[in-house]
């Protein structure tokens, strides 16, 4: 459902998925705190460029999942969530930056 959503370009429905007080730590940007804020931060990337997420291994182990993923253009990376009572409360990304703003034409910080 993550997949879909994030795919699909919905903030909404994928900004449903985190619990409340949610963090999404992606660590080349400072972490995203609460649900709100996680859901404007979705909003503003899909706005800004068009992302794709290929599902190279999905793991599950108790509250824990594992994500690594591929887009079209040769990004790889691998996501961490945390998972309670059926909403993430916490997710760790690693993807390498730099070459995400080179792909899509953005400034680089």
């Amino acid at each position: 459902m993550w997949v879909d959503a994030f795919n699909e370009r919905d903030a909404e429905t994928i900004s449903a998925l985190y619990g409340e007080d949610a963090v999404n730590h992606q660590v080349a940007n400072e972490p995203v705190c609460g649900r709100a804020a996680i859901r404007e931060m979705f909003a503003e990337e899909f706005s800004a460029v068009k992302m794709a997420c290929i599902v190279e291994n999905l793991f599950e182990d108790g509250q824990w999942a594992i994500l690594e993923w591929r887009d079209p253009l040769g990004l790889r990376g691998c996501g961490f969530f945390q998972v309670v009572k059926g909403k993430i409360i916490f997710q760790r990304g690693y993807w390498d930056k730099l070459s995400f703003l080179k792909q899509h034409g953005l400034p680089i910080e």
